[in-house]
């Protein structure tokens, strides 16, 4: 132990025990951060240049919408930020401590390296340490290790290389105890405990981005270096017309800002949000707005066992009775054997379950509860056969013995001692067996029945208990010498059983083309008997642990994984591994977990999906999605929801930039031609302001559509400008460039320059008004109800046509938007020209399916 001298010299040497973390950006280097992307660079000049030579709207609309963009960005990314903050959380308040000779209370933050540590039940263990004293001591470490049961702690010596789970001789900070007492000296303080290595290891994981950001970035270059290009070639065709240096460089610009789709996205951020919308309603909450898209190119889930396939609680599953296995759901009261094994395991216990609030280790919980199912009162049966001396369970022996005053019609009035344990050590001490009304001697082979089911369980992953009686002549404090010639009563078999929607969600995945792959830090043996049941298990072949992988290279564990689909006892460093090894072999990852040792691998992820319920803070901080019923088959409907986001984005891109490229062609046609410029900056601004967004937003929220299951998970690799997307852009953006050039030249007849804008205007943004039922699907959709079903693109087209159709024939209007009075005719050609598009692409999109 320390004195109060040494603690003081060890803080200054160690430091104290708290999580570090390094130094962060600030909100302001977070903001400006945002416009560090190219396309928004070029906007920025563009808008700068546009201002200088006098045209004010169009940088006023450039400024605001990327500055809404980087306001966004800027929050989400402070959001984003708050892993750590939870891990110093996990650290216990305060710790009690024995210095100079006494026992201290004092801040966890102040304890040091060689302090001896005192523990009890219900404690939070504040730094990692060394076990000297032990007394039945169970900790709960699942939070670091994903094992759902409590760790038996002993003094014996373990290799340092075992597994966390595995080193029961020693505790780790963010563990709780459970059951008993102990002392230990602290060997690991702050960021060089456990938790400390995770903080560590989640500093240094890089957080992905997802497909979408990666395309339009990729997308955004090529498209602005082409549209400068452009500019440059209108800008040199202008100037060698004659037109003036100045004029040909307004018309480049007005060209640039035309072309370039800045609310391009804000738009995509737009229908995110609506999306997360969406799925918040189907409990899954959305920490970071690009993981929706994400969620639709998944095709590996690496899912945590406990918690998230299974429930998080020890239940009953068996009774092995008379020399039978009976499910747990038919046990038989009537039958006095089963009741007698029930009631035996409600009083050698020490676990309670007051109004739902559970106290004690959860296997004996677990007994309590099955008791309370069957309709048995726990406290009732307590107190009508009270405990009059106890013999507490240890690790050393492995057994718990009761002594009960018992008067009970199945059983002769007497003293009685009850006897639980693990099944190898009570056979040992057993001479009889009770079957049926009698009891009588144990032959061999009754041993190896007893035996042979023990096995059974275990294969399949249960956690098996023995109990055992035997008739006290006198009332006396019982001892260890008096847990031997007990009666053999029966086996009860435990585990924590999967959800009962796991299996269907896998199967989904399945169907989907995802494949869903378990990680835990349970054992093998529960692990695969978990995976087995539900459907993520085929072959024992499939199932490995984390030392396996220990030594493998990136590439030697590359080729591994694709055999695998459970990984048991694995630490959070095989975590990351496993996960990026999928990466590499060019798969989306998500990853689901709910323990503070998930929290690297769920950030490293593209995807990771943090349990809403059971989760840690930690995990839900590190995730990009968290689910508030930890469902796993939330994550499939997640999924759904999010191939169908990506469909309606591209809908939505596929709207703006052909629209964009119709109004590039009459801008380059009327140059090429030697005509006026077709459209004045102020149209320009209209259209990016209302026939652009209102309706990409609304095509952006259309209904979902479950066929997209059907299809396989889009490859990483797969750019969302696929050559037969970019065609489909082309051609739609040819048709309204052609409607809106054959309006300006009708206008130009006259060599009427005001009106031929004007006609180009009013047709420009019709025909893009029209043309968002053309962007619904790939299929034509004109003659199906699908034509219909979106109340919001209906209200955009009709609020856009109010609009322009009240510019063309207000005549307050016509000064301020640069337009002349159309006679009925002209208005009837522009509406002609505009509705045309709607026919001609949908027959377009007929011969294409065709």
């Amino acid at each position: 132990m320390l004195t109060s001298e040494q603690a003081k010299k060890n803080q200054e040497k160690y430091g104290f025990n708290e999580l570090t973390e390094g130094k962060k950006k600030s909100v302001l280097r977070i903001f400006l951060e945002q416009f560090k992307d190219f396309l928004v660079i070029i906007l920025i000049v563009s808008a700068v240049i546009s201002g200088i030579l006098g045209d004010a709207e169009s940088a006023i609309v450039i400024f605001v919408v990327i500055t809404m963009n980087a306001v966004l960005g800027t929050i989400q990314t402070v959001k984003a930020e708050q892993s750590l903050d939870s891990l110093k959380q996990l650290s216990a308040p305060e710790a009690k401590v024995v210095r100079d000779d006494s026992v201290i209370q004092i801040p966890s933050r102040e304890v040091t390296i060689g302090d001896e540590v005192i523990l009890e039940a219900g404690d939070c263990i504040p730094a990692d340490g060394k076990l000297i004293e032990c007394a039945s001591l169970k900790v709960d470490e699942s939070a670091l290790t994903g094992e759902s049961i409590s760790i038996e702690k002993n003094l014996d010596e373990v290799e340092e290389a075992a597994a966390l789970g595995d080193q029961t001789n020693r505790v780790f900070s963010g563990s709780f105890v459970t059951y008993g007492r102990g002392r230990y000296e602290v060997t690991a303080i702050g960021m060089k405990t456990e938790v400390g290595k995770i903080a560590d290891l989640m500093k240094n994981t890089s957080e992905k981005r997802t497909p979408l950001q990666v395309n339009l970035d990729d997308f955004g270059k090529k498209l602005s270096m082409l549209i400068l290009a452009f500019s440059v070639v209108i800008f040199g065709v202008n100037v060698f017309q004659g037109e003036s240096w100045g004029s040909a460089f307004m018309f480049a610009v007005a060209l640039a800002v035309a072309a370039i789709p800045e609310a391009l996205s804000s738009i995509v951020t737009i229908v995110l949000s609506f999306g997360t919308q969406k799925m918040a309603k189907e409990h899954a909450i959305i920490r970071k707005l690009q993981a929706v898209e994400g969620l639709g190119s998944v095709s590996i889930v690496c899912s945590d066992k406990t918690g998230t396939l299974t429930q998080n609680k020890m239940t009953v599953e068996d009774y092995y009775v008379n020399g039978k296995r009976i499910p747990a759901g038919k046990i038989d009261l009537k039958n006095e054997n089963e009741k007698l094994l029930l009631r035996f395991s409600i009083l050698c216990n020490d676990s309670t379950n007051t109004d739902g609030q559970e106290i004690g280790d959860p296997t004996e919980t677990a007994l309590i509860n099955l008791g309370t199912n069957l309709g048995f009162d726990a406290m009732q049966v307590r107190e009508r056969y009270p405990r009059l001396s106890e013999v507490p369970f240890d690790s050393d022996r492995k057994l718990m013995s009761t002594a009960h005053n018992m008067n009970d019609a199945l059983l002769q009035e007497g003293h009685m001692m009850i006897v639980k344990g693990a099944v190898d050590v009570l056979l040992e001490r057993m001479d009889r067996i009770r079957v049926g009304n009698t009891v009588r001697r144990m032959t061999d082979s009754d041993r190896e029945d007893i035996a042979v089911q023990n096995m059974q369980f275990s294969r399949e992953g249960l956690r098996v208990l023995a109990f055992a009686y035997k008739q006290m002549e006198e009332e006396k404090e019982i001892g260890t010498e008096d847990e031997d010639q007990l009666i053999f009563i029966g086996l009860i078999a435990m585990m924590d059983p999967p959800r009962e929607e796991s299996r269907l969600a896998v199967e989904e995945c399945r169907r989907a083309g995802i494949r869903p792959i378990m990680i835990t830090g349970d054992h093998k043996i529960t692990a695969a008997a978990i995976a087995k049941r539900i459907g993520i298990l085929k072959e024992e072949s499939e199932a490995c642990e984390g030392a396996v992988i220990e030594d493998m290279s990136d590439e030697e564990l590359q080729d591994f994984v694709e055999g695998i689909s459970v990984y048991a006892r694995v630490s959070p460093e095989h975590k990351i591994r496993i996960v990026r090894a999928w990466q590499e072999k060019g798969n989306i990852v998500a990853m689901t977990g709910d323990g503070v040792n998930d929290a690297p691998a769920l950030k490293q992820a593209d995807i990771g999906v943090a349990m809403g319920v059971t989760g840690s803070e930690v995990a839900k901080d590190a995730a990009a999605m968290v689910l508030t019923d930890d469902n796993f088959a939330t994550i499939v409907k997640a999924v759904e929801n999010g191939r169908n986001l990506y469909q309606h984005i591209k809908n939505a891109i596929q709207f703006l930039l052909s629209g964009n490229f119709g109004a590039i062609l009459v801008v380059l046609c009327a140059s090429v031609a030697g005509l006026p410029v077709p459209f004045a900056p102020v149209h320009l601004l209209f259209i990016n302001l209302l026939t652009d967004s209102l309706p990409a937003i609304a095509l952006g929220v259309e209904p979902h559509s479950k066929a997209v299951m059907e299809q396989r998970p889009r490859p990483m690799s797969e750019s969302i400008l696929t050559k037969p997307y970019l065609l489909s852009i082309a051609t739609e953006g040819v048709s309204i460039g052609v409607m809106t050039m054959a309006a300006f030249l009708i206008g130009y007849t006259s060599q009427n320059a005001a009106l031929a804008s004007t006609m180009a205007f009013g047709t420009l943004c019709m025909s893009r008004l029209v043309h968002g039922f053309n962007c619904k699907d790939d299929k034509p959709v004109i003659f199906t109800k699908r034509f219909f079903n979106n109340k919001y693109l209906i209200g955009a087209f009709v609020l856009g046509m109010i609009l322009i159709t009240s510019v063309l024939m207000i005549p307050g209007l016509h000064g301020m938007f640069k337009v002349v009075t159309l006679s009925l005719k002209q208005q009837m050609t522009v509406y002609g020209l505009a509705l045309l598009n709607l026919p001609v692409i949908q027959g377009m999109k007929y011969l294409k399916e065709r």
